[in-house]
């Protein structure tokens, strides 16, 4: 009994001294995440519409005559000059026809001459009644129809001397003449104007897009704001950005807007001009132009890898007071180089998680440090881009 009781005894000593050795787990230290400053600055926002180029004058030359080539009197691909002869179409059967015209004219000319002579004539016998009223008639009707048969062979040997002028075929414009589509030899215009080749006129050249119909609302309400079309194509300036990734050298202007949207794309076309005293640009190329449609005042820039997407809907993880962090849901505007622009859900001076958002929830405590700065600040420069 006595020995029963020692070792219970010694059981609970144990057991005290167990749990007084007991110490409590350390508790865990806050996530550590980098947290980047909310920028304010005026943004200008920028609309860029991929399009394609083209000349400012594309001229479709064509045989306006029929008859055979005798030669080709260019350079393919070359710059000509306006009036520098193209083609050269045999001349010979148009001589003959303007020698022909111009003899049945010889011919009608004398005609008249001779019904004048007869007018003169019998005009004083029929005041005499040496003749009859018929054959002054007659002959006076001979006299008009005299002179309608010269008039029809001058337009004859006119259109004659055009058709002959048309087988020199020079250029309308200065411009790049493009390839050939006839050779020396061929047959050309019979029974149609056989197109013979193009030239473009390239100084200034025209750059044509397509803008949605909601684009284009926003734009055209912006534009009545601003004063109207007239004033907006004075003061508009636009980039043309090329394939290579370059800029044109000039700046261009709105030219035109389409009449109407085109059914099959809901799209309206617009029209730029760009100086290119160079020649460089050619009709053709695809590129994209960039202009300022609005700027944005005091708009708040976060970095792009702060915002997460999920099914269209955007969000930020905020770090406030007692460095507690908040998700908030939030309306995003254009991208500016590296920063996005916040539209809504963000006030001036908050901090936004950069790194470590997958370590974080909402309401939890977090260690925050200053995310390293981007290698150069660009969005002074770079334009903001709207999202299409």
């Amino acid at each position: 009994m006595k020995r029963a009781l020692i070792l219970a005894l010694s059981g609970l000593v144990a057991t005290l001294a167990a749990g007084c050795g007991k110490k409590e787990a350390p508790a865990a230290a806050p996530p550590e995440v980098y947290v980047a400053d909310v920028v304010q600055k005026d943004v200008p926002v920028y609309l860029e519409l991929v399009g394609q180029t083209r000349g400012f004058q594309d001229v479709e030359i064509r045989a306006r005559v029929e008859g055979y080539l005798d030669r080709v009197a260019f350079t393919e691909g070359t710059f000509v000059s306006k009036g520098t002869l193209l083609y050269q179409i045999d001349p010979l059967p148009l001589q003959a026809d303007l020698a022909n015209a111009k003899a049945n004219l010889a011919t009608a000319e004398a005609r008249l001459e001779k019904t004048k002579n007869d007018v003169a004539r019998l005009t004083p016998l029929a005041k005499q009644q040496a003749v009859s009223q018929q054959e002054l008639d007659n002959a006076l009707s001979g006299q008009e129809a005299a002179r309608a048969q010269v008039d029809a062979n001058k337009a004859a040997v006119d259109k004659a001397t055009l058709d002959l002028g048309y087988t020199r075929i020079t250029s309308p414009i200065a411009g790049f003449v493009g390839t050939t589509q006839v050779k020396a030899g061929n047959l050309v215009g019979r029974s149609e104007s056989t197109l013979l080749t193009t030239v473009s006129q390239e100084d200034p050249i025209l750059f044509r897009a397509g803008v949605s119909e909601a684009e284009y609302l926003r734009i055209a309400k912006k534009v009545l704001e601003d004063g109207g079309l007239k004033a907006t194509r004075q003061k508009a300036e636009v980039e043309l950005l090329l394939a290579d990734g370059t800029v044109h050298t000039h700046k261009g202007s709105l030219d035109t807007v389409e009449r109407a949207v085109d059914p099959t794309t809901g799209t309206l076309a617009i029209q730029f001009t760009f100086p290119n005293p160079e020649r460089l640009v050619r009709p053709g190329q695809y590129g994209r132009v960039r202009g300022v449609t609005e700027t944005k005042k005091g708009a708040l820039l976060v970095p792009q890898r702060a915002v997460t997407e999920l099914q269209n809907l955007y969000s930020l993880a905020v770090v406030g007071a007692g460095n507690k962090v908040e998700f908030r849901n939030v309306k995003v505007g254009p991208r500016v180089d590296e920063l996005w622009l916040i539209e809504e859900g963000l006030k001036p001076g908050e901090k936004v998680v950069v790194e470590g958002l997958q370590k974080v929830r909402d309401g939890m405590v977090v260690s925050p440090k200053a995310a390293a700065a981007a290698p150069a600040d660009k969005s002074a420069s770079e334009p903001a881009t709207e999202a299409k």
